[in-house]
């Protein structure tokens, strides 16, 4: 039984460590197809609102605090948000994620967006999802009414580590914002960015936080190290730990869609195909806010030469 494979405590998640590798892939595979079955859900997002943004993430290349070279931009128009949510509608993905820079979207942005997406076609609302900062309860009652069915915000990392990457927002914070979204009866994706220098012990007690809020989609990111931020000297992870990872969180969470996201390609490279048999159900697809990511095609041919299947539909 697929249950006996499953951890209770962050002591038994770090006695995983001691496993050969191939053993854990396999107890992590049987954890996914338990769930999952041979499905595999795609994600794309949209980078709607870029650059400025007053917190001091020491990782990020959006913060004015950092000086990474990127586009900066403000919301995106109104026609031009909705036509790049239709064409990414064209493709084979479950889910759509409008993101923005900044601590939170202003009142007259938020009433934009929510009129964007309340004017959506009927078989195409419900498969948007969004990630738009700290929000009020007021806030998401809005987003729900517009037809949103999902929000995304990031716990980042474990809350003991959280003040060495972020001092402009707390930990905490951030997990108010986490259950609001929960108590709209929205949906809720919340994960989180590895390789900033935290411990093993941090990794693990992260994943148990996301557990304890019950967060059922939990997109899990790689650190790309971005020119003129404080981490840009920082170590990537390797492409075993990253792995290593993966699998931890799948006994951890069971039954979660542990969605492969950002710095994919640079820590996974040619071993990219390996995140499924290590436990992740899901991947984000397509270029990132402001790294380029895989191309649909090259994730398609990937997942089918596994003997995998990808799941379209907006319960994913």
């Amino acid at each position: 039984m697929t249950e006996s494979l499953a951890v209770a405590t962050p002591a038994q998640a770090l006695a995983l460590l001691s496993l050969p590798q191939e053993e854990l892939f396999a107890r992590a595979t049987a954890l996914r197809e338990a769930a999952f079955g041979r499905n595999i859900v795609l994600c794309a997002i949209i980078n709607a609102k870029s650059g400025n943004c007053s917190m001091d993430c020491r990782f990020c290349s959006q913060s004015r605090h950092n000086h990474t070279p990127i586009e900066v931009f403000s919301l995106l128009p109104d026609e031009e948000l909705r036509e790049r949510i239709l064409q990414l509608a064209a493709l084979p993905v479950a889910r759509i994620g409008v993101v923005t820079s900044g601590s939170a979207l202003s009142g007259s942005e938020l009433q934009r967006l929510c009129k964007v997406i309340a004017a959506l076609p009927d078989d195409v609302r419900p498969r948007v999802c969004a990630s738009l900062g700290k929000l009020a309860a007021r806030d998401f009652a809005d987003l729900s009414q517009s037809g949103l069915t999902r929000f995304h915000h990031n716990l980042e990392t474990a809350r003991d580590y959280y003040a060495s990457v972020c001092t402009t927002q707390t930990w905490d914070q951030r997990r108010e914002t986490v259950l609001r979204a929960c108590d709209s009866g929205m949906s809720v994706c919340s994960g989180g960015l590895f390789g900033l220098g935290e411990s093993w012990e941090d990794r693990v007690n992260f994943a148990f936080s996301l557990k304890e809020l019950g967060v059922g989609h939990v997109p899990m990111n790689f650190l790309h190290p971005h020119p003129e931020t404080p981490l840009a000297g920082q170590q990537p992870l390797s492409a075993n730990d990253a792995l290593t990872l993966i699998a931890i969180f799948r006994h951890i969470l069971p039954t979660a869609t542990l969605r492969i996201c950002g710095g994919r390609p640079l820590v996974l490279g040619d071993r990219q195909g390996e995140i499924f048999a290590a436990g992740a159900n899901a991947l984000m697809t397509g270029d990132y806010l402001t790294t380029h990511g895989q191309s649909i095609a090259h994730d398609l041919e990937m997942i089918a030469a596994l003997g995998l299947e990808v799941r379209c539909d907006a319960s994913c």
